[in-house]
């Protein structure tokens, strides 16, 4: 973490990367707006100013917002407007959002004020950028966002931040009005112009900023789902011939080629695979859960390829309404609307309960005689005297369970506000919370697998899992022990959790097997 401090994010008229938005928004790097970026904002002001004092009513310049567009304001009122903007936005309700969607939030704010499509001022987009540097988080709350005119109350409670009001938690997260914060921090609140308010609430930053962290989760973990689906295949004596090459090029989705290539290197060198090779094993076909791996977790891989390309489309957007466009009009439009980032995160809801469902069954194979191939029931160390694995199992399906009722899609909601003016609205913010629960829940059903299949390998001996399997397997020991006698499951699980989570199971595999796909 501390090395990525010193890896500034500079932040231009053009888009921000994926990494650029994690490294601000989980690690902290400190950002800087580029000098033609500064330009380019100095420039659109000038445009906003000439507008300010025109007699004809022009939109976010200076008229009311919403259904109250029609009124006109007058130049000695127009602070009080952008200030009572942000006042009344900030209306959110509920559970703090986590400083990593709040901070993605800003920097993605940061990137539209950026373009100089917006009109604001320098010193505005630039308190962003010293909040963020200074680790100052505005405090936002769980409910408030339709989706539409984007995520208006989350980036409300940001911009009251800047203007030295509200609440906000410090770079020790400790909570402090925000003007004692900017204070303590050299920082100069605000005092909001023509148009800033508008443009500082009109986007869709918050749910993008979490579906980019979402995928950069998401591709960590379709490749941990690869390892655990391997350990599976292995600890229930199943075959890898399933995954060759030219069987999965019969049908060319690019993630099940993916997937299968790495369960093949991931199973390579396995003496456990190699021991029911011969013409002595009678079984004919694996379970589907086991042989249709690389099928269920290539369409979850093909389905976040896509969610990708969403992303890189939304973080090359300038999000605002109304625009300054590069011939210097402005214009209102409707690109404020969430739905293309709001189907992306219901898309991903229902791949991420597809790959838990499927680990959830593996894993079940494991602990009934009926299917594990010779393994003590539960894998128990004393069946009836002990329980083994058979509650981790329960707490997979509990998960797997509300997996699927987050897999219900946000988007296909809709809710009139702004007395009808805004009829339509996408719901992407809470398309996008409930993603985030369910990345957790995919996390903790991958780490049970794994966790099973780890003990089965070990029952397994004296045959030896393959190289890879095999040092994933010794990484988790290093903080959970192997079979025996029951113990206390809870902290087992929860290590097991950690070690998937923080990106050491994959370590350990690709130490051995290589980088996967």
């Amino acid at each position: 973490m501390g090395l990525h401090r010193f890896m500034t994010v500079v932040v231009n008229v053009g888009p921000l990367s994926a990494d650029d938005v994690v490294l601000v928004a989980r690690h902290g790097a400190p950002v800087v707006l580029a000098e033609e970026a500064l330009k380019e904002i100095a420039r659109s002001r000038e445009v906003i100013e000439g507008l300010a004092g025109d007699v004809v009513p022009h939109y976010g310049v200076s008229t009311g917002f919403g259904a109250l567009a029609t009124r006109h304001i007058p130049t000695e009122l127009r602070t009080q407007l952008q200030r009572s903007l942000v006042r009344s936005h900030a209306a959110g309700s509920g559970p703090e959002v986590e400083r990593e969607v709040i901070r993605a939030l800003m920097l993605l704010r940061l990137s539209t004020l950026a373009t100089g499509r917006t009109g604001v001022r320098v010193e505005t987009a630039q308190a962003y950028a010293d909040l963020l540097n200074a680790g100052i988080t505005p405090v936002v709350h769980e409910y408030g966002s339709l989706g539409c005119s984007g995520d208006l109350a989350p980036l409300a409670h940001c911009a009251l931040a800047i203007m030295g009001e509200g609440k906000v938690r410090d770079a020790q997260g400790e909570l402090k009005p925000a003007a004692e914060a900017l204070a303590a921090a050299g920082i100069t609140p605000v005092v909001l112009q023509e148009k800033e308010g508008l443009a500082l609430i009109n986007g869709t930053d918050g749910m993008l900023g979490m579906l980019v962290l979402a995928c950069h989760d998401l591709r960590m973990l379709l490749r941990t789902a690869d390892i655990s689906a391997a350990m599976s295949v292995e600890g229930q004596l199943g075959t890898d011939a399933v995954f060759a090459a030219d069987l999965q090029a019969l049908r060319p989705h690019p993630g099940q080629a993916s997937s299968a290539a790495n369960l093949t290197a991931l199973l390579a060198g396995s003496s456990i695979v190699a021991s029911h090779r011969g013409p002595e094993c009678t079984r004919v076909q694996d379970a589907y859960s086991l042989r249709c791996s690389p099928q269920v977790h290539g369409a979850a891989r093909d389905t976040l390829a896509h969610a990708e390309l969403v992303a890189s489309r939304e973080l090359a957007s300038a999000v605002d309404n109304p625009v300054v466009t590069l011939d210097g009009r402005v214009e209102s439009n409707g690109n404020f609307h969430g739905a293309p980032v709001a189907c992306v995160l219901d898309f991903l809801a229902i791949s991420v309960a597809d790959i838990a469902s499927v680990a959830e069954r593996r894993t079940d194979r494991f602990l009934d005689v009926a299917r594990n191939h010779g393994l003590n029931a539960f894998l128990a160390d004393d069946p009836g005297v002990d329980s083994g694995h058979m509650i981790a199992q329960y707490t997979q399906a509990a998960i797997v369970s509300e997996l699927k009722r987050l897999a219900g899609p946000a988007s296909v909601d809709s809710i009139p506000s702004s007395a009808m003016q805004e009829d339509h609205v996408s719901m992407g913010w809470s398309a996008a919370r409930k993603l985030r629960r369910a990345i957790d829940g995919l996390t903790r059903v991958l780490a049970v697998e794994l966790y099973t299949a780890a003990r089965a390998l070990d029952l397994r001996a004296p045959l030896t899992p393959a190289p890879a399997t095999a040092a994933v397997r010794d990484g988790l020991r290093e903080v959970v022990e192997g079979p025996g006698t029951d113990r206390w499951l809870a902290p087992e699980i929860e290590e097991a959790v950690q070690y998937v989570a923080s990106g050491r199971a994959l370590a350990a595999a690709e130490s051995q097997a290589g980088p996967l796909q």
